[in-house]
């Protein structure tokens, strides 16, 4: 069975378009291929920065002949007194068959005429050559380019195309203006230590072929190779490497044929905060650094770094020492903005922020800063914190973003926060203050903690919270994948911070707080910034219940409210209490607890809507005249809500959920002789005050329920 080979050779492409491009071809390719009906034995897709390539093997010679059946005109169009009219003569002959092959048949609207038709697979060379161009155009990433005087758009310049089915090259040829590349079999190896061409003899050959010029176009071997290299450098120092992740992905793709290169700095650097040498080393220039212990990432640094090269072996040295003369430069630089930085305390820095804009009608990060200081107050407020807690959180507030006009954020912007902690240290600040001040914009990234300090975590919560506010006060409001200000992963956060604290905040009162200051202040707030806040963090709520908590849509619904005021007022009031509702009701779901009351209480709830009694009542003696009771079944029923009542109130007060559920339990036998028993009645009796008192009764028990969940949301398992 034939093997197919494409490889696009470009001039070098962006790193992280090389894995889009791979993850997009993943996708692209086996379906394309499906819908020609073509299967084959394995699809392997490579690249490095200089190629794309696809290898199939197990192909068949051409598609399997197959039956299509093809629906065309109305019969009553196509026949006309038994006579076929033009649609019919028009549809044969489009389809390639003759009068006599149409069928007449019946469908929901009416006959139609049909054909059966007979396909002949057409070959695989053919259907290839065809797919080709499209598979490379249909490629999608950021800043695509033109060159020559052509139309087509990639990333860099295709230089060469090789396609091959076994040993035959396909004709292909790619036009963009007067430049145009044709398929034959000859790629390119390294540049430096294979610069003359490959011939490529048949599609099989392709790795090794181009092993054989210094080319490793396996992404996943490449990967490979460099950590093993990068682990043998480094213990071949005496040190252990620092890995991140994001580095070695982004390398994989810088080089063809990797080499571990070990260079030096000087000793005097390592007085530096390790943080910023880790960010000269790997976020501009990405470097490897080596660590003196593998224990832990807080091990100390060694005046080492790695660098994978992706030039001559032989000239290591040589690219090593490139390479220390620019980190040597970077570091220096680190160095004197430290010196400079500590020259007055973080406080000194406040007046400048005043020249940094946050957002041109929001004012400047000073001004922000004022705003997340009123914000923390209120968090504080709330949170009941000590006299102690609540000086550190107001200096942390003020200090936070302080770090912003420092000459060290201004170059490496990534530091800010690890660098206003640094200083607030050296400064003297307390040590709740200098942790807040790093710990205030956590979490980061997905992979990121939470922070973990009471002072962090209501600064973050101040932070977001007032750029939520603020920007949706200006009518700015995610739309789609456009999120400028970050606002989904600051809801986010805000929600995943009360709920790892376990802080007992009230965001309905928060927003409402924060939002009518901002009117105040501004006087820019939009009509219906509450509602649209209050929506934005339950959506935020029900995505984190599902995706992070794993808990079933269902049951969210259940805890949320569907179109419920009262609902969605309790969920933002209380975030502790509507997560560990979601978390009970996905336990007893699987403990089979919810089994054995939801038919009893899912009834009552869809009864109890025929009532008018409000959802927060539990009392029975003031909502229900036992003197219109007419069967045992009644009393039994009223009873047992009077004996139901301290339970619930119970479960309210300690949220104890459990206790609530097993007297849900006992108390279904006696609503299921209430609606199927001997002794069962009408609830829509004729006369209207029995109806009302049974609805009650109905409403009661949905009621006692609905402090845990609204039933009627939950679909049954």
């Amino acid at each position: 069975m034939p093997s197919f080979l494409l490889e696009v050779g470009t001039e070098e492409l962006p790193a992280p378009f090389v894995e889009q491009a791979l993850q997009q071809w993943r996708r692209l390719i086996p379906s394309t291929l499906e819908e020609q009906f073509l299967e084959s034995e394995s699809i392997e897709i490579y690249g490095t920065p200089r190629r794309l390539a696809v290898l199939i093997e197990g192909l068949p010679q051409q598609q399997p002949d197959r039956e299509e059946e093809i629906k065309g005109p109305p019969a009553s169009a196509a026949f006309k007194n038994d006579q076929p009219t033009k649609a019919a003569v028009g549809f044969a002959k489009k389809q390639g068959v003759e009068l006599n092959d149409l069928e007449i048949r019946p469908t929901e609207k009416g006959d139609f005429v049909f054909v059966q038709k007979k396909i002949v697979g057409r070959p695989t060379a053919d259907i290839l050559t065809e797919l080709i161009p499209e598979w490379i155009t249909k490629l999608e990433g950021k800043r695509f380019m033109r060159w020559g005087d052509g139309d087509l758009r990639f990333p860099r310049p295709i230089r060469w195309l090789v396609v091959l089915l076994d040993d035959q090259v396909l004709p292909v040829t790619l036009v963009s203006g007067s430049d145009k590349v044709e398929s034959n079999r000859i790629s390119q190896g390294h540049r430096v230590l294979h610069p003359e061409p490959i011939e490529i003899s048949t599609a099989t050959d392709y790795l090794n072929s181009l092993r054989q010029g210094f080319i490793e176009v396996d992404p996943e071997q490449r990967k490979t190779t460099i950590e093993a290299e990068i682990k043998t450098a480094a213990k071949s120092i005496g040190g252990d490497a620092e890995i991140p992740d994001e580095l070695l992905a982004e390398v994989v793709n810088l080089v063809e044929w990797p080499t571990a290169v070990v260079g030096k700095f000087e000793d005097e650097f390592l007085n530096l905060p390790p943080e910023v040498i880790k960010t000269v080393m790997v976020t501009h220039q990405r470097y490897f650094p080596v660590l003196e212990t593998a224990q832990s990432a807080q091990s100390p640094l060694k005046s080492y770094f790695i660098t994978i090269s992706n030039g001559d072996p032989a000239k290591s040295n040589i690219i090593a020492a490139g390479n220390e003369r620019v980190i040597r430069a970077r570091l220096a630089d680190g160095q004197f903005f430290y010196k400079s930085d500590l020259k007055q305390p973080l406080e000194a820095y406040l007046p400048d922020l005043e020249t940094v804009t946050f957002q041109e009608k929001l004012g400047s990060v000073r001004d922000k800063v004022n705003r997340i200081c009123q914000a923390a107050d209120l968090i504080s407020q709330q949170l009941e914190v000590s006299e102690t807690e609540q000086t550190q959180i107001q200096r942390a507030a003020l200090l936070c973003k302080a770090d912003l006009v420092t000459q060290m954020v201004y170059e490496f912007p990534e530091l800010q926060g690890i660098m206003g902690e640094k200083y607030a240290r050296e400064g003297g600040e307390p040590e709740a203050v200098a942790t807040a001040i790093f710990e205030h914009y956590l979490p980061r990234g997905a992979t990121d903690s939470l922070p973990q300090t009471l002072v962090g975590q209501v600064v973050g919560l101040a932070d977001r919270l007032d750029t939520l506010v603020s920007i949706f006060g200006l009518g700015m409001i995610p739309s789609g994948s456009s999120d400028p200000f970050a606002l989904r992963r600051a809801a986010n956060a805000v929600v995943n911070i009360s709920w790892e604290a376990n802080l007992t905040i009230n965001l309905h009162q928060l927003i409402e707080q924060l939002a009518a200051d901002f009117t105040q202040n501004y006087d820019k707030a939009i009509p219906d910034l509450l509602s649209q806040l209050y929506e934005f963090f339950l959506q935020r709520i029900r995505t984190l219940l599902q995706d992070e908590k794993g808990i079933d849509y269902d049951l969210v619904n259940a805890v949320l409210g569907e179109d419920d005021p009262e609902y969605t007022e309790r969920a933002l009031k209380d975030l502790l209490d509507v997560r560990d509702r979601a978390t009970f009701l996905k336990t007893i779901r699987q403990d089979g607890s919810l089994d054995q009351i939801y038919e009893t209480v899912n009834r009552s709830t869809r009864l109890a809507k025929q009532g008018d009694l409000e959802t927060v009542q539990l009392q029975p003696k003031k909502l229900v005249n036992p003197k219109r009771f007419e069967k045992p079944s009644e009393e039994a029923f009223y009873q047992a809500l009077i004996a139901l009542v301290p339970k619930t109130e119970a479960a309210q007060t300690t949220r104890n959920y459990r206790q609530l559920v097993d007297a849900l339990a006992e108390i279904a036998p006696t609503v299921s002789t209430f609606f199927d028993g001997p002794e069962s009645v009408l609830v829509m009796d004729e006369n209207p005050e029995i109806q009302r008192n049974r609805l009650n009764l109905l409403g009661l028990l949905r009621n006692h329920a609905r402090v845990l969940a609204d039933f009627g949301a939950i679909v049954k398992s």
